[in-house]
């Protein structure tokens, strides 16, 4: 499966690809990573079809990912589940407001994060089999 990583900061989207690994969990498939430093570039790959599973850092500048997460859960078709990444506790509503799928806190817990995205693998993998 196929996961976009976005973060204007090359350290934050290293540790989400550490925490991730090759597979998050043993019960869903191996990953394939695709990075986006770039809001343009994040919406030209969910606009694609070919993401399974987006991470998106909530402090992204210009362009966070929480307005990223809302636009395309607005926008994108078949949108894939989102896992936003937040800094501040107080933060949660607009997590919320973004429409994201899940929600995980930084400094990130790597095995907190790998749960979170296979979590979201499998709902976008039992959604794609009862799709068929």
């Amino acid at each position: 499966m196929r996961v976009l990583v976005y973060s204007d900061d090359a350290a934050t989207r290293a540790e989400v690809i550490q925490a991730i690994g090759r597979r998050p969990a043993a019960d869903v498939p191996l990953v394939e990573i695709v990075e986006c430093a770039t809001e343009p570039k994040v919406h030209q790959w969910l606009g694609s079809g070919q993401i399974d599973v987006a991470v998106l850092d909530g402090e992204t500048q210009p362009a966070g990912g929480m307005g990223v997460s809302r636009q395309a859960k607005d926008e994108v078709y078949d949108c894939p589940p989102i896992c936003l990444l937040i800094a501040r506790r107080d933060d949660r509503w607009l997590a919320e407001w973004s429409k994201a799928d899940a929600v995980v806190p930084q400094p990130l817990e790597p095995m907190v994060l790998a749960d979170a995205v296979a979590d979201l693998m499998r709902r976008r993998n039992s959604t794609r089999l009862n799709a068929k």
